[in-house]
């Protein structure tokens, strides 16, 4: 998927145009990115390199990879028109040397699916934390101007009331449950990079990114949006475990990576930032039924399955988490699409992809 894709297109156009971001900061300069093949990450590292081509900006990007010939595979319309993205082959466990200079670094990359938070949650700890051990150390090696550590509303628990959650909510984990592998991990780590900042004075900023999507879902994605897509699509019954009262917001990848870079290219250090459209806030249950009625136009139904064998255990408990992203917004930042744009996009691009 690439900008022969018109609404891959538009989102690249959106995001170099987004007058929020100080994209003379990135001119000539180089990013290292974990993740860049992951969902967000791959939005990301196209938007840069789609920066490159318009504007020759001459960003260099670094890309930290598990197998470059799966890299280069993914990115390979975009090696044929800029050369400035390389790939390091590796894991966080395991950064090669890098005798690059980096000026700004994007930490993306985590474990993401709910199974493996059940089912080895050992991995996941140790994956999260030592990989960004790997990353603060790298940042405090290289001199970077900034570093972005993407991390998850999850650190916040599982708050019960629809009042807002800003960056100063309290935070309350059950920490004897193993499906919390994930969000506690990811709440050391931010403790972490605050850490880093105040003994080392590395600057880097956290990113606490509510359930996020759009264009180039794969298959095997299993979170309720990927799921509700595929219904969609195969226009089949959108089938709830639950009673679908969990509330959450929901964000699109173009609007994710428009505050990434607005944040990685500021002068803040050592924040935090919730990352969500505000007006996307609705139950799992009110989401289905858009999905079913306005994008599918009910052709499909939503239905209850409680009876259903599959393990639920690996899902959040019910709960409500309305972030509240005034901080971001200092930055001038908007969240664009809403919650049926980002369904009708996603939908839109899979008619020339086979992502999902």
């Amino acid at each position: 998927m690439w900008i022969d894709n018109k609404i891959f297109k538009e989102d690249m156009e959106y995001i170099i145009h987004a007058n929020f971001i100080d994209w003379e900061n990135l001119n000539n300069k180089t990013i290292f990115i974990t993740g860049a093949t992951g969902l967000i990450g791959y939005y990301l590292t196209s938007a840069l390199l789609y920066k490159n081509i318009k504007d020759d900006s001459n960003i260099k990007i670094l890309a930290l990879v598990r197998n470059i010939e799966k890299a280069r595979l993914q990115f390979q319309e975009q090696l044929k028109v800029d050369n400035n993205l390389s790939f390091i082959c590796g894991d966080l466990n395991n950064i090669p040397n890098i005798s690059e200079k980096i000026d700004y670094i994007i930490h993306g990359a985590s474990p993401t699916s709910s199974k493996s938070f059940v089912e080895n949650p050992v991995e996941v700890i140790k994956t999260i934390y030592d990989g960004t051990v790997n990353v603060l150390e790298l940042a405090k090696n290289k001199n970077i101007k900034n570093m972005v550590y993407l991390s998850t509303m999850e650190v916040y628990g599982v708050n019960k009331t629809h009042d807002k959650v800003d960056e100063e909510h309290e935070s309350y984990l059950n920490t004897m449950n193993a499906r919390n592998s994930y969000p506690e991990s990811k709440r050391l780590c931010e403790n972490l990079c605050a850490s880093y900042y105040s003994e080392y004075n590395v600057p880097v900023n956290v990113l606490r990114l509510t359930q996020t999507f759009g264009p180039g879902i794969k298959e095997n994605d299993n979170r309720v949006f990927a799921q509700f897509i595929r219904a969609s699509i195969e226009k089949k019954n959108i089938v709830l475990l639950t009673e679908g009262k969990t509330y959450r917001n929901y964000l699109y990848l173009a609007d994710a990576a428009t505050a990434i870079l607005a944040v990685v290219l500021s002068e803040k250090y050592g924040e935090a930032y919730n990352v969500a459209n505000e007006e996307s806030y609705c139950s799992i249950k009110e989401m289905a039924e858009l999905v079913a009625n306005n994008i599918s136009n009910r052709e499909i139904k939503v239905i209850f399955n409680f009876d259903d064998k599959r393990d639920t255990k690996i899902f959040m408990p019910q709960m409500c988490m309305n972030l509240d992203v005034k901080k971001l917004k200092h930055f001038g930042w908007v969240s664009k699409y809403n919650l049926r744009d980002m369904y009708r996009r996603t939908i839109l691009a899979k008619e020339s992809n086979n992502d999902i």
